[in-house]
């Protein structure tokens, strides 16, 4: 009987760590965030802050915005999340580069057109001068 509060132990931990982010994986978390924040909020010196200079920024119709157009687009409410949610995020980190990936479930006002999306995301962020910034980004419909 003695064993089995020492394997409890043992698996608890195990689960626990298995379980745990690295400290890069919780800076890109915060990256994330600070750019659904950012996304919602339509403020451009926050989109400017998470985005590369290098952003390729990937819709899911096809079409390609470089930082600038990004940006752009967001802080003129042209392209307006008004709610994001997210799910099922993943977070793997190579050096500094990460790959994230998530579903992605947006209440949208595009040229004041009401929508909503539901898309699967890919992110790649890269630290530069100690920040995570924005890369790239694909979207792709969930059907």
């Amino acid at each position: 009987m003695r064993k089995l509060p020492l394997l409890i132990l043992f698996f608890m931990t195990t689960i626990t760590g298995a379980f745990a982010q690295t400290k890069a994986e919780k800076e890109v978390s915060i990256a994330v965030e600070k750019l659904r924040d950012a996304m919602v909020s339509g403020n451009r010196a926050d989109l400017e802050s998470i985005a590369s200079k290098n952003l390729s920024y990937g819709h899911s119709g096809g079409k390609i915005e470089d930082k600038a157009a990004f940006v752009e687009a967001i802080a003129s409410g042209k392209s307006d999340f008004v709610k994001i949610d997210l799910a099922d995020q993943t977070i793997h980190v190579t050096g500094n580069t990460a790959i994230v990936r998530h579903k992605l479930s947006a209440d949208t006002n595009d040229g004041g057109k009401p929508g909503h999306v539901n898309l699967h995301i890919l992110l790649v962020f890269v630290k530069d001068n100690g920040n995570w910034e924005l890369l790239a980004r694909q979207a792709v419909k969930i059907l």
